[in-house]
C-alpha cells in the first residue's frame, strides 16, 4: 500500500469511527424538554380551557345561574329557563331579585363532622361513640344514644380504607327520626402504621378487616326518635357492613341503600351478603322495629345496583318498587308490587346499559335515566339521556347529540342543563326540556389560549379484545411533534379495575393525568378499558370474576399489538407500563407475566396481594375465601410475591409509608419475594405519604419520567428536574 492510498484507508477509518460513535452516543434530555412537557400537565392546561361546563344553580322559580372563566376571569350568568335569555355579570347580586339575595343563611353548628337535618335545625354527630345531636337554634347538645362503646359505636365510619368522624345516618323527610347502625368491630383484624419522625412513632392503628376473617364487621340496624330520644332495634340479626354498589357501606358519606316514606313510618333498605351475590329489598316500621322482607335476588357473582349510583326507588304512593337488575346480561329497570314482593314487568329492556335513575314522575308515571351503549354507531361508554313511562312504552332519547352528555335536572321545574363533549371534542351546554326540545345553547369551550401552546388532543382507538369477542376502547397520547417516520417507544398505562378504568370518563378534558406530558418527551402513551372494566354488560364486567390477576394485561397485549399494525411508529420492542393501587398490582403482574412484552414497569401503590387487603374489595370480585385439603386458599396464585421470580426488565416499586388505603405489606411482600429470588429492582418509599402521596406527588412523577427515559428510551433525563418550578 503506498503512502496516498494508506493516508486514505486512515481518513475513511477515522470517519468510521466517528460515524459509529455518534450513532451509540447517547440521547440527553434536558430541563428545557422536561419544561416543553410540563406545560401539557393538569395544572397548566386547564386554566387556558375557557367556558368548559355549565353547573347550573337552580332557583325556586326554575330559572338558574352559572359560573363562566374567560381569560380566568370570572362571570355570572342568570338564565331564564323558559325562553333560555341570559344576562351576565361580575356581580351575582346585580342578578338576583330580592328573595334570593335576601335568603337565611343556616346556621353552621360549632360541631365539626355533622349531618344536617332536611329542616336545616338540627345536627348529628359522633361522640365517645354514641349519636348525640344539636339543636341549631339553642345550640343544646341532646345525647341520642348511650349505649355506645368502644368498636361497637353508633353511625361509625372507621374501618378498612374508609375512615371519617362524620356520622353515616338518613335524617327523615320530617327531621324527626334517624336511620343508622350500632357497628360491631370488636372482633375483626387491626391494622397498624408508624410514622416515620425523630423521636419514638405515632402509631396508628384502626380496624381493617381481611378475607381470612372469619367474620367481618356487621352493623345492627335501628332507627332513633329524636325529639324524645328513643333508640328501636330493628327486629333481624345483624347485617354484614356491605352495600349494593360501594365497596363501602356508604358511597357518598350517606347511610345507602336506605329510603324513608313522606311521614317517616317505614323505612325500606336492602341488606348485601358477605360475598355480594345476594341483596334483600325488606322494610321496617318505624315505630315497632318490625321487618318485612319483600324479595330477594342472588347471582352467581356480584350483584351492584348501577353503574356511579344507587338506582332501586321506593315508591309508598303506589306501594310498588322500581329495582335494578342484570339478569339478563344488561343492568335494567324492574317494576316490583311492594306488598307481594312479585314482579309486575320489566320497564327498560335491550342491549344497553341503564346506569342512573336520575327523575321519577308519580304522577305522570314516567322515568328519566342515563344509559350507555342504547345509540347504534357510537362510543359504548358515552352516556345519553332518556325517558320512558313505568309501562316500558315510550322510550325517548332527550340527548341526540354524539358524545358522552352530563345532565343537571332542575328539583322543581322541567328543565335540565346538558354538557355534551368527547374525549377530543370540547364541550358544549345546551338548555333543553324534560320532553327534550332545545331551549337554547348555553356554552360551548373555547380552547384558543390552549391551542395556542400547541396542545393537541388525545387520539380515541378501538381494537379487539385477546379473544376477539368484545370491542376496546381508549385513547392514545402522541408527542405534538409526531413524526411517523419514526419509531417512538410505548407506555401502557393500566387501570384494570374491576370497579373502574383507566380511561375515566369520556367527556372532554385538557388533560388525563401526565399522560400528554410525558408522551410530549418522546412516548406513545396507550390507555385501554379492558374486559372486566364496568359500564358495559355483565358478562363483560364479570369476564375476569374470580381471578383478579387477570389485571386485563391480555387485552392490552393483543390491543397494543393491533394500534402498532395500524401506526407503524410504535415500537413494540420497546413497551413500559405503570400504574397506581389496582394499577400498580397491574404493573408488577405485567412484568412477572409477560416479561418478553413488558421491559419496563412502575408500580405504584399496588395492593399485590389481596389477602392483606380489606375484606370487601376481593370478596365482591373473587368471592369468599376457601381452602383446599392441603391448606391453599383461593387467593394464593393471585399474589404478586409468588411470581416475582420471573422478573427479566426494569421494576420500580413505590409506595407509602402510611398508606391506609392499600397498607405498604402489599409491596414489601413482593420486595421480599424479589430479594429471595436475588432480582434487581428499584424501591422509592415515601415515608409519611398515604395512597396518593400527596405532596410527594411531583417527585415520584418525575422519577417516572426519568426511569421511562433512562430504561424505555436509552436516554439520559436532567438531573434532579423540579416540577414546582413548572
Amino acid at each position: 500500500m503506498n503512502l496516498k492510498s494508506s493516508f486514505s484507508f486512515l481518513i475513511i477509518s477515522l470517519l468510521c469511527i466517528g460515524l459509529n460513535a455518534q450513532e451509540t452516543e447517547k440521547k440527553v434530555l434536558t430541563a428545557e424538554d422536561y419544561e416543553q412537557a410540563a406545560k401539557f400537565l393538569p395544572s397548566n392546561v386547564y386554566p387556558l380551557t375557557d367556558l368548559a361546563t355549565v353547573r347550573p344553580n337552580w332557583l325556586k322559580n326554575g330559572n338558574f345561574w352559572y359560573v363562566i372563566n374567560k381569560n380566568s376571569e370570572a362571570k355570572y350568568v342568570l338564565v331564564d329557563a323558559k325562553s333560555g335569555k341570559k344576562k351576565e355579570s361580575s356581580d351575582l347580586t346585580e342578578l338576583l331579585d330580592d328573595s334570593e339575595r335576601n335568603k337565611v343563611v343556616i346556621q353552621k353548628p360549632s360541631i365539626n363532622n355533622y349531618v344536617l337535618s332536611p329542616d336545616g335545625k338540627k345536627a348529628a354527630y359522633i361522640k365517645d361513640w354514641n349519636l348525640w345531636m344539636m339543636d341549631l337554634e339553642s345550640e343544646k347538645e341532646i345525647q341520642l344514644t348511650t349505649d355506645g362503646i368502644e368498636n361497637f359505636g353508633y353511625a361509625t365510619d372507621n374501618a378498612g380504607w374508609r375512615k371519617s368522624d362524620r356520622p353515616i345516618l338518613l335524617w327523615s323527610p320530617d327531621s324527626k327520626k334517624i336511620s343508622t347502625y350500632q357497628q360491631d368491630q370488636r372482633h375483626v383484624s387491626d391494622m397498624y402504621l408508624v410514622s416515620t419522625n425523630i423521636g419514638a412513632p405515632n402509631l396508628q392503628s384502626w380496624k381493617y378487616p381481611l378475607p381470612q376473617d372469619e367474620d367481618i364487621i356487621r352493623i345492627h340496624r335501628v332507627i332513633i326518635e329524636v325529639d324524645a330520644p328513643k333508640v328501636i332495634r330493628l327486629q333481624l340479626p345483624p347485617d354484614p357492613r356491605r352495600g349494593t354498589l360501594c365497596d363501602d357501606i356508604s358511597c357518598e358519606g350517606s347511610f345507602d341503600d336506605n329510603q324513608w316514606n313522606a311521614d317517616a313510618s317505614k323505612l325500606v333498605f336492602v341488606s348485601t351478603s358477605r360475598d355480594h351475590k345476594i341483596a334483600g329489598l325488606r322494610i321496617a316500621d318505624a315505630n315497632t322495629g318490625e321487618v318485612r322482607n319483600i324479595f330477594a335476588e342472588e347471582v352467581e357473582t356480584q350483584y351492584e345496583s348501577g353503574q356511579g349510583a344507587i338506582n332501586w326507588r321506593y315508591l309508598p304512593k303506589s306501594k310498588e318498587v322500581i329495582w335494578y337488575s342484570e339478569r339478563d346480561d344488561w343492568g335494567h329497570l324492574y317494576l316490583y308490587d311492594l306488598e307481594t314482593g312479585k314482579l309486575k314487568h320489566q320497564i327498560t329492556k335491550g342491549d344497553f346499559v341503564v346506569t342512573q335513575l336520575l327523575k321519577i314522575d308519580e304522577k305522570t308515571r314516567k322515568l328519566y335515566f342515563l344509559a350507555n351503549g342504547k345509540e347504534n354507531g357510537r362510543d359504548p361508554y358515552f352516556t345519553h339521556f332518556y325517558s320512558v313511562d313505568f309501562s316500558g312504552k315510550n322510550l325517548k332519547l332527550l340527548t341526540p347529540e354524539d358524545g358522552n352528555h352530563s345532565v343537571n335536572i332542575a328539583p322543581e321545574s322541567n328543565y335540565f342543563v346538558d354538557t355534551y363533549s368527547q374525549p377530543n371534542v370540547s364541550p358544549v351546554s345546551v338548555l333543553r326540556d324534560l320532553n327534550g326540545k332545545l331551549i337554547s345553547e348555553l356554552e360551548k369551550a373555547d380552547l384558543s389560549r390552549l391551542e395556542a401552546i400547541g396542545w393537541k388532543p388525545a387520539t380515541p382507538i378501538k381494537v379487539k379484545s385477546n379473544d376477539g369477542k368484545w370491542d376496546l376502547y381508549g385513547l392514545m397520547f402522541v408527542p405534538t411533534d409526531l413524526d411517523t417516520s419514526k419509531k417512538y417507544p410505548v407506555v401502557n398505562y393500566i387501570y384494570p379495575g374491576p370497579q373502574a378504568g383507566g380511561v375515566g370518563s369520556r367527556s372532554f378534558a385538557p388533560a388525563r393525568r401526565d399522560h400528554q406530558a410525558l408522551a410530549e418527551l418522546g412516548f406513545i402513551v396507550v390507555v385501554i378499558d379492558g374486559t372486566c372494566n364496568p359500564d358495559r354488560s355483565k358478562s363483560f364486567h364479570d369476564a375476569c370474576y374470580g381471578n383478579m390477576a387477570d389485571n386485563t394485561l391480555k387485552d392490552q397485549i393483543s390491543g397494543i399489538k393491533q394500534l402498532a399494525e395500524k401506526f407503524g411508529y410504535l415500537d413494540l420492542d420497546r413497551v413500559g407500563i405503570w400504574g397506581h393501587s389496582g394499577g400498580g398490582f397491574a404493573t408488577a403482574s405485567a412484568m412477572f407475566n409477560y416479561p418478553e412484552f413488558y421491559k419496563v414497569g412502575i408500580s405504584e401503590s399496588g395492593n399485590h396481594d389481596s389477602r392483606n387487603y380489606e375484606d370487601d374489595w376481593g370478596e365482591r370480585y373473587i368471592g369468599l375465601m376457601k381452602l383446599d385439603e392441603e391448606g391453599n386458599s383461593n387467593y394464593d396464585d393471585q399474589a404478586n410475591a409468588v411470581l416475582a421470580k420471573n422478573l427479566q426488565g426494569k421494576l420500580m416499586l413505590a409506595h407509602g409509608g402510611l398508606d391506609d388505603n392499600v397498607p405498604p405489606y402489599n409491596t414489601y411482600l413482593v420486595v421480599d419475594a424479589l430479594i429471595k429470588a436475588n432480582k434487581d429492582f428499584d424501591l422509592v418509599i415515601f415515608p409519611n405519604a398515604r395512597h396518593g402521596f400527596g405532596q410527594d406527588s411531583n417527585y415520584m412523577m418525575r422519577k417516572r419520567w426519568d426511569y421511562f427515559v433512562t430504561h424505555l428510551m436509552g436516554a439520559t433525563p436532567p438531573k434532579e428536574f423540579d416540577f414546582s418550578a413548572n
